[in-house]
């Protein structure tokens, strides 16, 4: 498994895969040394999250591999299918996973989603438009949305 920091806009962020795929990017919440050598496994990964940043990716062309149970995974892959700039809510996402019940059980397996930004765990609000939680800060949520926002508004809500 090969592991690199880099420097984003929202923090310092390490990402970890193989030859079989992203299996993490996570936004950390202290300063670390940015790998100074990005693995060649990693490398593509790198350099879309930049292109992200830089506003010129909006779809991801990475193969992932996270790790979790099915039922996360099927909530990962349908969240892979929120537009970029789109956001949906939790409710909405049960809908469509065939589970209105399942509403605690889709919000826990999106708070548990491994794979920052590429899956898109941020584009999930709640019904009456909050933000709500968040594993990487409220404050990074409403960055990306703002910067997904085709307006660059200052706020969405």
């Amino acid at each position: 498994m090969e592991t690199c920091i880099i420097s984003s806009p929202l923090g310092f962020t390490k990402i970890v895969g193989d030859d079989d795929g992203i299996v993490s990017i996570t936004v950390l919440n202290s300063e670390e040394k940015i790998t100074d050598i990005i693995p060649l496994e990693l490398e593509d990964c790198v350099f879309q999250l930049q292109e992200y940043f830089d506003g010129k990716r909006k779809i991801f062309d990475i193969k992932l591999n996270p790790e979790g149970t099915d039922f996360q995974k099927k909530v990962w892959n349908q969240l892979l299918e929120i537009p970029y700039g789109k956001t949906i809510s939790y409710l909405d996402l049960s809908k469509q996973l065939g589970d209105v019940k399942a509403i605690r059980a889709v919000a826990n397996a999106n708070a548990k989603n491994p794979i920052w930004i590429i899956i898109p765990c941020h584009r999930v609000i709640g019904s009456d438009g909050s933000l709500t939680g968040y594993a990487g800060g409220l404050n990074r949520k409403q960055w990306l949305l703002e910067h997904e926002s085709p307006y660059k508004q200052t706020s969405l809500f």
